[in-house]
């Protein structure tokens, strides 16, 4: 950040009076802009034993296989914001959501929060961030295909937990080595 988004005046790294990180702050009107993560949220898409997947019609990771997933949007839910990727991407209406799995990731600044979900009358189809979706087994599961390893975790835990029928809501802090 270099300008003040309410004045226009130039900003500097400093750290304000009464806090101890660095801030954005404002030489001409003292404002201090905080920058936070950013919130991904997402549905794991299921039909009896079969999950919805899409392949990417988007950067990063073109034509590799994801969960419909995306920027929560101000003004939203998380999990409103979950079912709203999952119509974007899948054309599929997310219905009985529940939080599932919730991915700490420091080094980019993002926090993801996946729901378990079924799909309203087993519909979907292809949204415009999609190249195509599937419903597929476990079998079916394209894991040298996937995006993000956040979603390979998400699909290899939910696998293990549907064998026992239970599923707890987890928090994993994914570290990467800064370069």
């Amino acid at each position: 950040m270099k300008f003040c988004n309410l004045c226009g005046g130039p900003v500097a790294l400093q750290i304000p009076e009464g806090d101890e990180r660095e801030r954005h702050v404002c030489q001409n009107c003292g404002h201090i802009h905080y920058i936070n993560p950013k919130v991904i949220v997402g549905c794991l898409p299921t039909v009896g034993d079969r999950i919805l997947l899409c392949k990417r019609a988007i950067e990063p990771r073109y034509g590799k296989w994801t969960l419909p997933a995306g920027f929560m949007e101000n003004g939203e839910t998380s999990a409103g914001g979950a079912a709203r990727e999952t119509w974007e991407e899948a054309a599929a209406k997310a219905i009985d959501l529940e939080l599932y799995r919730i991915f700490d990731v420091p080094h980019i600044s993002q926090v993801y929060l996946f729901y378990r979900c079924g799909i309203e009358n087993d519909e979907f189809g292809v949204g415009p961030e999609s190249l195509e979706s599937a419903l597929l087994t476990e079998q079916e599961i394209p894991w040298d295909e996937l995006a993000f390893p956040t979603v390979r975790e998400l699909l290899r835990e939910f696998l293990e937990d549907r064998k026992t029928g239970q599923y707890p809501i987890r928090n994993t802090v994914i570290e990467y080595p800064r370069r």
